[in-house]
């Protein structure tokens, strides 16, 4: 029988990248709601000190840091200062619209860096301080499951954290390390205010469930996080109002799916 307490991360150590807004945020305050203390790095400092405070109003501790994520030896430098990490959300990345001939070598070396090498510093750097069990939660992104023209090598990374989680998740499961990702969509972030092309409502009508809030990232960040995920790894859970569901589908002013 699942024990409600399951749930819980009292005495836990979760570890958020890119947690001063939007997703990262809303997660961090989310493990500390539910008794975890938490690591936190981005490059926001004041927005992070925020997150920070906010976490400190419900009883728990934020270790924070200005950091760039992208950057190993700071990575490597900041984890060795820490404990055992019991959970690691690799969180932190970008984009910009652009087509991919357009896309110079060093636009494409800063795309790959922010949303895979960021993600391979962070998981090399905490393994060794991963007790058993633990969990790794990447979050990846709806444009990892079809084309995203005008962001093809964000897309492109996204895809291949994904493919990383399923390989991680086999080798590190002798370490008793769970590694999952979230693949969110509708929930839009300060960081997105540029990026949402188009009308807001047209994108909306391929939305089952309209638009959502950071907020709605934070049930299944939580049972990733948790022993209620106990017997989950390498899978892939969908945050994104029936966006990835609908692969083309859209609703017409009457509320009908029409290809």
């Amino acid at each position: 029988m699942l024990d409600p307490h399951a749930f819980r991360l009292d005495g836990k150590t979760v570890l958020v990248t890119g947690a001063a807004r939007g997703l990262g945020r809303a997660m961090a305050i989310a493990f500390a709601v539910y008794g975890a203390d938490v690591a936190l790095c981005d490059k926001l400092g004041d927005e992070l000190n925020d997150t920070k405070e906010t976490i400190e109003v419900f009883g728990r501790t934020a270790t924070t840091t200005v950091l760039d994520v992208r950057n190993t030896e700071a990575v490597n430098e900041w984890v060795g200062s820490l404990g055992d990490i019991d959970v690691l959300v690799n969180n932190a990345a970008g984009t910009f619209h652009g087509a991919f001939m357009d896309a110079s070598a060093n636009a494409q070396k800063a795309l790959v860096d922010a949303n895979f090498t960021s993600v391979t510093n962070f998981v090399r750097a905490c393994v060794p301080k991963m007790p058993s069990p633990s969990s790794i939660i990447n979050i990846t992104s709806v444009e990892a499951y079809r084309g995203a023209p005008g962001f093809g090598i964000y897309g492109a990374m996204k895809a291949a954290v994904e493919h990383l989680t399923r390989t991680l998740a086999l080798e590190l499961s002798e370490r008793g390390i769970r590694v999952n990702t979230i693949a969110p969509d509708g929930l839009p972030t300060p960081g997105d205010g540029e990026l949402l092309l188009g009308e807001h409502d047209d994108y909306a009508r391929k939305l089952a469930l309209g638009w959502g809030t950071s907020d709605d990232i934070c049930g299944a960040a939580v049972f990733l996080a948790s022993a209620a995920s106990r017997y989950v790894t390498g899978s892939t859970i969908h945050v994104d109002g029936g966006s990835n569901a609908a692969r083309g589908w859209s609703k017409d002013a009457a509320g009908n799916w029409i290809p």
